[in-house]
Order: C-alpha cells, then structure tokens, then sequence
C-alpha cells in the first residue's frame, strides 16, 4: 500500500490491465516470474518520483534512457499476473500530447524545443522496430474518464481510508475486474450509447478503450485505481464517492429510454467531481 510521501503527488488516476505470466513469451516470462517473487515491489509513487527526479537536471529528461523493468504485481485465483511499468514508452506518448495541454510558450519552459524534437526522433525511431507496442497502464490528470467507469460495477469497489498521522498508508481507492467483464461491460455500454445519441466523447472514448482491452490476454485483470487523486478529493467525499454506480445507472436508463434519469445520474458526476476540477484551474 502506498504511503504519504513528502513529496507532493501528482494528482493522476490509473487504468492498469495485469497479464497471467503465460501470456509472456520467454525470456521476459522468466523476468517476471523472477521478479514477482520478490518482497520490495515497488508502488506506483515510487514510479513518479523516478520520472520526477528525471526533470530536474538541466536540460530535463523527459523520457527515461532505458526502458523499466518494474511491473505491478497481483494474484488472481492463484496465478500470478503482471502489469508491466513500461515507463518509457508512456513517456514518449505522454510528451506526444503535451501540446494538447499546454500552450507552446509554457511548453517550451518546461521542455526546450530542441530536447521535444530529439525525443519524438527516438520514439520514431523506437516505433519502427517494435511497431505492435502497446502499454499495460493509461494514465488521467485530475479526473477518471467516464469511459474508464464503464469497464468496473460498484460492487468490486475497494475502499480504505488509510491512516492518521505522519508516516500514516495514504487512502486507496480502486475497483478490479475480470477483463472478461470489463470486455462485456465495453459492448453493453456501446450499444445503449449508440441507440441513445448519434456520436459523442463519451462514445469515441469508450471504442478506444475497448480496442485497447482487445490486446490483452482473456484471463487478465483490469484494475482502476484512483491514484494520487485520492489527495484531490474533499476530505469526507472520497469515502462517499461512487461514481461507477452513477455511470452504470444512467446507462442503464439510457437502455430503458429514460433520459431524464440518465441525466440526473450524469448530474451527481459532474458535482462530484467539479471541486477537483476547481483545484487544476487553481493550480
């Protein structure tokens, strides 16, 4: 579990898909075999701090030099199953969408031009010889993607408020499901959308998702972990906070044709979580 750091968190949530150890090929099924038996895995602060540490030198390093061999570790019906950090090639796309962001001028404060260019050479470069690359974790700033809700049901929802005190496990927020159901959650999802609205974010979002869960091995495990956003939720929310119920129930009324339900369920997300988006603006 996760602990305060004094180091201030990037306010980031998570969608992480764990893979059985089969669906490696060797020599990297040995690596993680290997690595999973370890005692001092690490969290996913200690992954930031990494990339942290990277952007203080002048210039920044943006993308790590080499390509992590860390993953997150977890246990389903007895079989070990991995999700790889794959931090490097996450840096590259991240950079990729910095533009996106941030307007060119604060961009290039943060990022000379010249180090971006260089970057975007190597990733091309990269990209040619391992063109079937895909990441195991997608990451959100301030805010999970409505889609991302979809993929999970309430009932799967792990909630521990942590402790008190310096030092005190930081809360944890997450939900886990069989990609089997995350799968079928995607197609469900789809067609009550599709009947209801002719296109939209909500739809682009949630196709592309579920093209990114089709890559995976059918025995996998989907996990949605709130992150460091559990530090950007009002204190007292979080606990309260059951936003994928919220997004089940207005689907569900959408297959129903109950528009006036679906609303008031979008509603209770948009309040729930207009105090975080209130904190960016502020930031």
């Amino acid at each position: 579990m996760p602990k305060v750091s004094s180091v201030i968190v990037p306010y980031a949530a998570y969608l992480r898909v764990y893979e059985p150890l089969a669906a490696f090929p060797e020599p990297e099924r040995g690596h993680w075999a290997r690595y999973a038996r370890r005692t001092d895995l690490p969290s996913y602060q200690d992954e930031l701090r990494r990339s942290l540490a990277d952007l203080l030198p002048t210039p920044p390093v943006p993308v790590p030099v080499h390509e992590s061999g860390d993953a997150f570790v977890a246990e389903v019906d007895g079989v070990v199953c991995v999700c790889p950090w794959r931090t490097r090639l996450r840096g590259w796309q991240a950079l990729g969408e910095l533009s996106e962001d941030f307007p060119e001028p604060v961009l290039d404060a943060l990022l000379p031009p010249v180090v971006r260019r260089q970057t975007a050479q190597d990733y091309e470069r990269w990209l040619e010889r391992n063109p079937d690359a895909r990441p195991w974790i997608r990451t959100a700033t301030w805010q999970v993607p409505i889609n991302w809700f979809v993929l999970v049901s309430d009932e799967e929802r792990e909630y521990d408020k942590g402790g008190d005190g310096a030092g005190a496990a930081a809360p944890v927020l997450r939900y886990r499901t069989p990609m089997v159901q995350a799968r079928r959650r995607v197609a469900r999802g789809l067609r009550a959308l599709k009947e209801a609205v002719d296109e939209g974010p909500l739809i682009d979002g949630l196709v592309d998702v579920g093209r990114w869960l089709e890559e995976f091995h059918p025995r996998s495990l989907v996990e949605l972990d709130y992150g460091g956003l559990v530090h950007a939720l009002p204190a007292g929310e979080l606990e309260d906070d059951h936003s994928a119920a919220d997004v089940a129930e207005g689907i569900e009324a959408l297959r129903h044709g109950d528009g006036e339900s679906a609303g008031a369920a979008y509603g209770r997300l948009v309040e729930r979580w207009r105090a975080v988006r209130d904190r960016r603006s502020a930031n």
